[in-house]
Formats: C-alpha cells, sequence, structure tokens
C-alpha cells in the first residue's frame, strides 16, 4: 500500500474538537496508547496518532477504489444521518443510516431477497401500477415502501457483500462490525477513548459525539475514495 499525502491537519482536528474523549471514568484500557493527557476529567486524544492512523485509512479506501471495490458507510446516530448520506452519495457508496438490522451482512441472501422487494415495489410504483389497486391495498404497499425506503434506501444498488465497511460510532454499531469480522470483511472505524481499537481492521482514535469531529474525518475517508474511484475510471 502506498502512502500519499491527505492534508491531514493538527490545528484542524483541534478545532473540530477530534481530540475531545470520554470522561476519565468511562475509559476502555485498551485506548491507552492512544490518549495523551487529561483534562478537567476528561481523556485527550493523542492527535498525532489519529493522524497517522487516519491517513493509513485514507491509503487503504484510496488503493481499494482504485480497483473498483465497494464500500458501505454505517452511522446510525440521528444528528450523523444527514452526514452519512451526503458523504457516502458525493462518494458512490453504499451507507446504512437509520438502524443496523441484525443479520444485515451474515444473512445476505435475507438482505438480497428484502432488497429484490423493495426494488420490484418502487418498478411497480413508477410505471403505475398502484393505480389500478384498491385504495386499501394501495395504502398499505405505500407504507411498506416507505418503510423499506427508510432502512434500505442507502444500500438499494447493493448487490454483493461490501469490500470495506467504515463505522462512524464502534458501540452503536457494534453488530456491524461483529458481522464483518464473521465474514472477514476489512473495516475502517472511528474509536472514542470507551472503545476497543481491537475490533476493526483500522482503528481511529476520534471524538464520535460531535457532529465537527465525525464531519472531519467522514471528508477526509470520502476524498480518498473519490480520488480512487477517479483514477479507476481513467485507467479503465
Amino acid at each position: 500500500m502506498t502512502r500519499r499525502y491527505w492534508n491531514i491537519n493538527l490545528k484542524e482536528m483541534i478545532e473540530a474538537g477530534v481530540h475531545f474523549g470520554h470522561g476519565i471514568k468511562k475509559w476502555n484500557p485498551k485506548m491507552a496508547p492512544y490518549i495523551s493527557a487529561k483534562r478537567k476529567g476528561t481523556h485527550i486524544t493523542n492527535l498525532a496518532r489519529t493522524a497517522r492512523f487516519l491517513s493509513e485509512a485514507c491509503d487503504l479506501v484510496f488503493d481499494a477504489a482504485s480497483q473498483g471495490k465497494s464500500f458501505l458507510i454505517v452511522g446510525t446516530k440521528k444528528r450523523a444521518a444527514y452526514l452519512v448520506a451526503s458523504a457516502a452519495i458525493r462518494a458512490r457508496c453504499h451507507y446504512v443510516n437509520k438502524k443496523w438490522f441484525s443479520g444485515m451482512l451474515t444473512n445476505w441472501s435475507i438482505t438480497k431477497t428484502r432488497l429484490s422487494q423493495f426494488r420490484d415495489l418502487r418498478a411497480e410504483e413508477k410505471m403505475g401500477k398502484f393505480h389500478h389497486l384498491p385504495k386499501r391495498d394501495v395504502a398499505i404497499l405505500k407504507r411498506k415502501l416507505s418503510t423499506l425506503q427508510r432502512y434500505l434506501g442507502g444500500i438499494k444498488y447493493m448487490t454483493r457483500l461490501p469490500d470495506i465497511v467504515i463505522v462512524l460510532d464502534q458501540q452503536k454499531e457494534y453488530i456491524a462490525l461483529r458481522e464483518c469480522a464473521i465474514l472477514g470483511i476489512p473495516t475502517i472505524s472511528l474509536v472514542d477513548t470507551n472503545c476497543d481499537p481491537d475490533l476493526a481492521n483500522i482503528s481511529i482514535p476520534a471524538n464520535d459525539d460531535t457532529m465537527t469531529s465525525i464531519r472531519l474525518i467522514l471528508n477526509k475517508l470520502v476524498f480518498a475514495i473519490c480520488e480512487g474511484r477517479s483514477l479507476y475510471i481513467r485507467n479503465r
């Protein structure tokens, strides 16, 4: 994997609050190597290590994107839902930003069936087939379509398991990480000071609660993906 320069700026990370961890009573001892100080009862993340692992993650996604590989971004915090969707759309990635259903990847055959039903319903609605049905049936189908759009809309074009999964909140998306581990899918995860850095292939120590922090990390990764995709298109 070739190392590249991704303009990861310590001042920019400080302004985004990337360095703020959880209270010292809520920490995971495995995060000790990634913590530089304690301030007013809060752990402070070592931003030099954040920059190092973020750079490694950018190299990984750039190389994968330049080979035409697929990505899934997972972040189901309500406040981060828009960030996840907009970043994923910008980089042409799949995403889950509402709820992670247990077995979404490990029971891929069931997920594929649901996605097929979703696509069929969307096609029927666009072709006007709902107009020929009783009002009661139309209401039921529209409710079903709305639910499928809400929870599966970000993966509606996913026809196979992703090559790399990016997780924005390790504790909230623990099931997603476990499914990736079972299937051998490489993962990149933000890890706050209360997380376990051993659960992902690349763990980026960073504040996973503040939107400015999440946005900064996500934007760096998405930029690297977009650069890799551009190279893939040029070389085809």
